[in-house]
């Protein structure tokens, strides 16, 4: 089967299974607008595993890149989320090469939180986890032109800090997204040091001090969430 028969396959699949219910459900999540046929997360991962076990043998890891720039090249919210899972079950695989590739679809196509985090969460962690690459392999992303690429650097250190990954690496990463003027990027960065906070706060405060005056307010709001009134009370900014 070649590669267009099988996206047809998805996209006759995806048809089959839209549901208006499903699709008012999620608009209300997305600002910038929820393009995506609106199926059931059930029948999502149900007809998933279908196509990793039956596709297992005959679809290499580069097979799945070139599908998956398809995919997620039609902006489609279903259709990026079958590329992550496609690519993730080949994650015995990666290399360097595949960070690459993969992070080319946060330019190309993926744009919205949700397939942003999912796959930062399931495949880009497995990078560091695996010590394919280093946190300091993320920098370039930092200065990229797309939100979700940037948002992506403090969603994946999420994921590995909450499994007892070393913080201070990521500390130097993210310092060059602190002045991110985009509401994405920052929730993203304030999730990250409230996660930071949890395994060690002094590190966290330490860190949020020295950039309470200049960064993002959305930064602050998520990253003291889970602090007392008193605590919050240091990170407001100084009036000048």
């Amino acid at each position: 089967m070649e590669t267009s028969e099988r996206h047809k396959e998805i996209v006759e699949f995806c048809l089959a299974n839209s549901d208006k219910s499903v699709i008012t459900k999620y608009s209300k999540y997305f600002k910038e607008g929820y393009d995506g046929y609106g199926i059931d997360s059930k029948i999502f991962e149900t007809q998933k595993e279908k196509w990793v076990i039956a596709w297992e043998d005959k679809m290499t890891i580069n097979d799945y890149l070139n599908f998956g720039d398809t995919l997620v090249s039609t902006g489609k919210f279903e259709e990026a989320a079958f590329a992550t899972h496609f690519i993730l079950s080949k994650k015995d695989e990666f290399t360097k090469d595949t960070f690459a590739r993969v992070g080319r679809w946060l330019e190309n196509g993926i744009q919205n939180w949700a397939n942003t985090d999912v796959l930062c969460m399931l495949v880009l962690s497995e990078f560091i986890f695996n010590e394919i690459i280093q946190p300091k392999d993320f920098t370039d992303w930092t200065q990229s032109k797309s939100k979700w690429k940037r948002r992506a650097v403090p969603v994946t250190f999420v994921e590995t800090i909450k499994k007892g990954y070393k913080i201070e690496p990521v500390l130097s990463v993210i310092e060059q997204l602190m002045l991110d003027e985009e509401e994405d990027v920052q929730k993203g960065l304030g999730t990250l040091l409230r996660e930071i906070w949890k395994k060690q706060p002094d590190l966290a405060e330490s860190f949020l001090l020295k950039w309470k005056d200049t960064c993002g307010r959305k930064i602050i709001q998520y990253a003291t969430e889970k602090m007392d009134k008193n605590n919050k009370a240091k990170f407001k900014k100084d009036k000048k």
